[in-house]
């Protein structure tokens, strides 16, 4: 194996393709990223066995010699990072020791035979809809924290993903919170899969710019095709929880307020309150809405919404201030709609008369 090649396009190809590495997988080759030079481009592709990216680069690159090789992903990545000139020789030139030169740097790093690497299936087989890289990013960002960190349950700690009669709608949840977003889609499809939280993170971080991406869905797992990269996640195991009664139940009491000012008044609600729960209490009526928080150790503080109209009788509710914040930035509307039906029952947070957006939080019982 022999090449030239760019050094900010490696750096940029190494640097999305690592995300599927783990320096702590058991089998060693899979903390390396496999090198394959072919006639018509270099092959990068890394995979910690539940995730896979591959890219392909064309561009700014020499091939003299074809062959293969896996580096270790920490090293490659520190060298081509640090290294110094516009354009990196890369060269096998003993069995799998291979030298990276540029002007005036030299390094020879041992990497391992390509034939070790475990083989990565990336056909495009399965269900295929395509949708708009930006609009996929935007739902991700608007769900992905509301999933949950506790292995116990482990279909809760990624993103459930629904297509039937020309609507996507994806919905993540920890059992205290929930998130769903939905949006029409042209494909005529239908399918209900879980994607990993991890998986999720790493998709949005390789879009870079407005482009289509096409999904391919299995049984088992999803492949992505955003531009030059493949991704190959697998999917969670397991039944999703029936969520449309939180989502159906509209609520009989509601608040309309400026989601700035709601997320002021949560900020210095919770200035006082206990940093673990971190729980305010919100006391509304036509007259008065109030948000507050108390801690014996520490004080109180209250906070007069004086921007809020509240339709309804009069109520008192507690809830996690930080998980209404997070519902309050994932809608990103100017003016929010709170909608409330029971003291300890679920409240839902919405933009004002937009429902593709949907986000609820359950109450906490406080003495």
């Amino acid at each position: 194996m022999d090449f030239n090649i760019n050094r900010l396009v490696l750096l940029d190809a190494l640097t999305k393709v690592s995300r599927a590495v783990s320096l702590k997988s058991p089998l060693p080759i899979l903390t390396g990223i496999k090198f394959d030079l072919l006639e018509d481009g270099l092959v990068l592709t890394a995979s910690d066995s539940y995730i896979s990216i591959q890219t392909t680069i064309n561009e700014g690159i020499i091939i003299n010699q074809t062959g293969s090789v896996v580096l270790s992903s920490k090293y490659i990545l520190e060298i081509i990072r640090k290294i110094d000139g516009d354009t990196v020789h890369i060269q096998v030139v003993d069995g799998t020791l291979t030298r990276i030169t540029s002007e005036s740097s030299l390094f020879d790093l041992n990497g391992s035979k390509s034939f070790d690497f475990p083989r990565i299936d990336l056909n495009k087989n399965g269900k295929h809809f395509s949708m708009k890289s930006y609009d996929f990013k935007k739902i991700i960002e608007k769900t992905l924290f509301a999933t949950s960190e506790q292995e116990t349950r482990p279909v809760l700690t990624g993103v459930n993903f629904k297509v039937d009669q020309h609507q996507l709608v994806c919905i993540a949840t920890d059992s205290y919170r929930l998130a769903q977003v939905s949006m029409p889609i042209e494909d005529d499809i239908q399918f209900n899969i879980v994607i990993p939280k991890k998986s999720l993170n790493q998709i949005i971080h390789i879009i870079e710019k407005d482009e289509m991406i096409d999904l391919y869905v299995s049984d088992r797992k999803v492949l992505f095709v955003i531009g030059q990269y493949l991704v190959l996640t697998r999917l969670i195991d397991g039944t999703y929880p029936n969520t449309s009664r939180l989502v159906e139940d509209q609520g009989s009491y509601t608040m309309s307020i400026n989601s700035s000012a709601l997320l002021g008044a949560i900020s210095r609600a919770s200035l006082l309150s206990d940093e673990q729960s971190n729980i305010v209490k919100l006391t509304m009526s036509p007259d008065e809405n109030v948000l507050s928080s108390y801690s014996q150790e520490i004080g109180s503080v209250e906070e007069n919404l004086t921007k809020a109209f509240y339709k309804g009788e009069p109520m008192t509710i507690s809830f996690s201030a930080k998980y209404l914040a997070d519902a309050i930035r994932s809608i990103g509307t100017e003016t929010i709609q709170l909608r409330f039906t029971e003291k300890m029952r679920p409240f839902q947070i919405t933009g004002l008369d937009v429902n593709d957006n949907i986000q609820v939080v359950l109450p906490v019982r406080t003495y």
